[in-house]
């Protein structure tokens, strides 16, 4: 039987996060981006603050959906991937 017991190692470019940290750091994030952009009523499509997970091959599904639900949490409408594909592999640069 798989091992339910995955530890999930988050950072915050490169220190090492907890989810608690990880969603008081991203609610201020984000209200700094809505002050910079001059309130809600400012944001457009186009500028609407987007935050991006990046997450190996390895990465556990449930780290990913973790991270995803924080920053869902914290006020982030739009979530993007970075991922590191494996080498000699195909990608998309938009989908």
């Amino acid at each position: 039987a798989a091992d339910d017991r995955v530890t999930c190692q988050v950072f915050w470019g490169s220190t090492p996060i907890d989810s608690t940290k990880l969603l008081e750091r991203s609610q201020g994030k984000l209200e700094r981006l809505i002050k910079d952009l001059g309130g809600v009523q400012n944001i457009t499509e186009e500028n609407m603050p987007e935050v991006h997970i990046r997450g190996d091959i390895n990465t556990p599904y449930k780290c990913i959906g973790g991270v995803i639900y924080t920053m869902q949490y914290a006020g982030f409408q739009k979530v993007g991937f970075i991922s590191e594909p494996a080498p000699g592999s195909a990608t998309l640069e938009r989908l």
